[in-house]
């Protein structure tokens, strides 16, 4: 259980941090607004988009948030995160979604332990 709480917490950690970052500079860093722009989206998605990464990241990151609503954290997360791999490889080419590619398997190994935790923490309790 230590070893599966340990991979648990910093995949799940280096995870929250990238995407709050990532939702922070949504709204801060004009570059990537441009660089929505570039990538023919309209700029009330990067906004939108800000929004809920911020709320996902402390969703996924919070002991005290339901696992239900963890789980629609995590589908959103894998929705976007393969809709910008989608994007990037479009616009720019395959090479340039390998960022989007390697954030989707943080968040397999997080997904993955969480419910590792709450298998040992069920039989632990039964």
């Amino acid at each position: 259980m230590k070893r599966t709480n340990i991979i648990y917490w910093v995949v799940t950690a280096l995870l929250a941090l990238q995407t709050l970052a990532a939702g922070i500079m949504y709204f801060t860093n004009p570059e990537v607004a441009l660089g929505f722009g570039h990538l023919g989206f309209p700029d009330y998605l990067r906004q939108e988009l800000g929004i809920a990464k911020v709320v996902a990241a402390l969703a996924i990151i919070l002991p005290m948030v339901p696992l239900r609503l963890k789980e629609w954290a995590y589908a959103g997360l894998a929705i976007t995160f393969l809709s910008a791999f989608i994007a990037h490889a479009t616009v720019d080419g395959a090479s340039t979604g390998i960022a989007p590619l390697a954030s989707l398997v943080l968040l397999a190994i997080s997904y993955i332990y969480l419910h590792k935790r709450h298998a040992a923490s069920s039989m632990a309790t039964a």
